[in-house]
């Protein structure tokens, strides 16, 4: 990683992240600060980074580095922390049992990836799965049934999911772009993961994997 794109790159992406996954549109532009929980849970996330080695921290603070180089590693380490809990408050949903569920499915799959400690490459690819899954369900499902001009179909599904499982599922009805805008800040955040400093240990498990499954194929 270059000292420019450490310095400025990285922190600039991440903050971005984290003033684009707070934006409400709408008639009056609101900003949600990230939630308690997600705060909690995005610990819990960036240590799952650290030890799928993923994130290197000592690549960004240590003893070796000076200290405006440090001063820029804690900059970009604070960044993706808010950056990490601004999206998990922007992709679970608002209230109600939605929520209730997307918390539990959430922390249920985090405390897995702990259990299995996937590498680099798997938890990139399990964190945008996941993501991606949860966006599906926020802006496309429960935006569908809560839209104020929902028609037939959409009535029968909440009516239907209301009866299953005893509480509403409908939420704040979302401005049009508010779901572009998320899946752009999803984008955002899932390329400050991949560009993050990872862990040498980790490129070098990486490069003897890849030459062991390239000997097996010869």
């Amino acid at each position: 990683m270059s000292p420019l794109f450490e310095a400025l790159a990285l922190p600039c992406l991440l903050l971005t992240v984290v003033l684009a996954g707070a934006i409400r549109p709408g008639a009056d532009v609101t900003m949600v600060p990230p939630t308690l929980g997600s705060l909690v849970v995005a610990i819990a996330l960036m240590a799952l980074l650290v030890r799928s080695g993923a994130l290197a921290p000592e690549r960004l603070m240590g003893p070796s580095r000076s200290p405006l180089q440090n001063l820029n590693g804690l900059t970009a380490l604070l960044a993706l922390y808010a950056a990490s809990a601004q999206v998990i408050t922007l992709v679970v949903p608002d209230s109600g049992v939605p929520a209730l569920i997307g918390w539990v499915v959430l922390v249920s799959l985090l405390l897995q990836a702990f259990a299995v400690a996937p590498d680099r490459a798997r938890l990139l690819r399990g964190l945008a799965v996941t993501f991606a899954a949860a966006f599906v369900l926020k802006f496309v499902v429960l935006a569908a049934i809560s839209s104020p001009t929902q028609g037939r179909l959409a009535r029968g599904l909440q009516l239907l999911f209301e009866g299953v499982t005893l509480g509403a599922v409908s939420q704040r009805p979302a401005h049009p772009l508010e779901g572009y805008l998320a899946f752009g800040t999803l984008v955002l955040y899932l390329v400050g993961l991949a560009c993050l400093p990872r862990a040498a240990w980790h490129m070098v498990r990486a490069h003897l994997a890849s030459a062991y499954e390239l000997r097996s194929r010869n």
